[in-house]
C-alpha cells in the first residue's frame, strides 16, 4: 500500500528495531524526509545508510526517556528539516514479563520511563513546532495488552494504557492547531523484538517449545495468525496521510479480531 508524504518530515523513534525501521523505510518511500533515533548509536547509523538508498534520511543516537537527550535529538531534526517536524512516530518501547510480586520497583519505573516518559518527552519538545506550523500528526503506540491487560505484564499493560489516555487527552488539547493524535494497538507482532522477549518468558513460563507457544497465541486470534509488521506499518502510514485528517483522539486495534473494543 503507498501513500503519499511527498514535501512532509517525520521524526521516527524506535528505527533500528524492526518496526520502526520498516515505517520509517515507507515513509521514505512516500516521499517524506525522515529523521530516526534509537538508543543503538551503531543501529541508527546503519538504518541510515540503509534508508538513504530510499529517501532523504538523517538518525542520531539517544535516549528517549532522558530529556537532555530529547531535546538534542528534537534540535537535531528541526535543523535537519529546516525547523518543521509534521510527523511524530513514536515506536520506541520495551516489554517485560513477570509475576507481580516479583517485580521490582526498578522494573516498573523502567517500563514507564520508556513507554510513557519517552512518548511525552518527544511530544512535548515537538509539539511546539506543530503548533507554529498550525499542523500536525502524533503517532503514539500502545498495545493490545493496553485495552486488555495481560498475565505476567502488568507493568507493560499499564504503561500502553496510559499510553491510550495520553492519545486522547493530548487529541482534545492539540486539536485547534490542526494536531491529530491517534495511537496504535497491535496485537502479538511476528519477527520484532517485543514478541521475541515475549515469546522467549511464554516459552519458559508455560514450559512450551516455540512452535505450541505461537500455535496456542495464533488460535485465540479470529483471523488465526499473528500480525505482520507490514500490517502495522500500513496503519502508521494511514494516519500521517491525509487519509486521517478527520481521525484523532484514536486507539485503532491490529490484532486479527482478538481485541474489538
Amino acid at each position: 500500500m503507498e501513500f503519499s508524504f511527498k514535501g512532509k518530515t517525520a521524526l521516527v523513534t524506535g528505527a533500528a528495531g524492526a518496526m520502526g525501521k520498516g515505517i520509517a523505510a515507507d515513509y521514505c518511500a512516500g516521499g517524506a524526509s525522515v529523521f530516526i533515533t534509537d538508543l543503538s548509536p551503531a543501529g541508527v547509523e546503519a538504518t541510515v545508510k540503509e534508508l538513504q538508498k530510499t529517501g532523504p534520511c538523517q538518525g542520531l543516537a539517544g535516549d528517549i526517556a532522558a530529556e537532555g537527550d530529547v531535546i538534542e535529538i528534537v534540535d537535531a531534526a528541526k535543523k535537519a528539516f529546516d525547523g518543521k517536524i509534521d510527523i511524530l512516530i513514536n515506536v520506541a518501547g520495551i516489554v517485560g514479563q513477570g509475576k507481580v510480586e516479583d517485580l521490582k520497583v526498578e522494573e516498573w519505573d523502567k517500563m514507564f520511563a520508556v513507554n510513557c516518559r519517552g512518548s511525552f518527552l518527544l511530544i512535548k519538545h515537538v509539539v511546539p513546532l506543530m503548533k507554529q506550523n498550525k499542523y500536525g500528526k502524533i503517532i503514539n503506540f500502545s498495545s493490545k495488552s493496553g485495552k486488555t491487560g495481560s498475565a505476567l505484564m502488568s507493568h507493560y499493560s499499564a504503561a500502553k494504557a496510559a499510553i491510550i489516555g495520553l492519545t486522547q487527552s493530548l487529541a482534545y488539547e492539540l486539536a485547534d492547531y490542526r494536531i491529530n493524535v491517534n495511537c496504535i494497538c497491535p496485537g502479538i507482532t511476528e519477527n520484532t523484538g517485543v514478541w521475541r522477549n515475549v515469546s522467549a518468558g511464554y516459552i519458559q513460563n508455560l514450559n512450551l517449545p516455540r512452535a505450541d507457544v505461537v500455535k496456542k497465541f495464533s488460535e485465540k486470534v479470529p483471523l488465526k495468525r499473528l500480525a505482520s509488521i507490514k500490517d502495522v506499518v500500513a496503519v502508521a502510514c494511514f494516519l500521517g496521510s491525509e487519509g486521517s485528517d478527520y481521525m484523532t483522539g484514536q486507539a485503532i486495534n491490529i490484532t486479527g479480531g482478538r481485541e474489538m473494543h
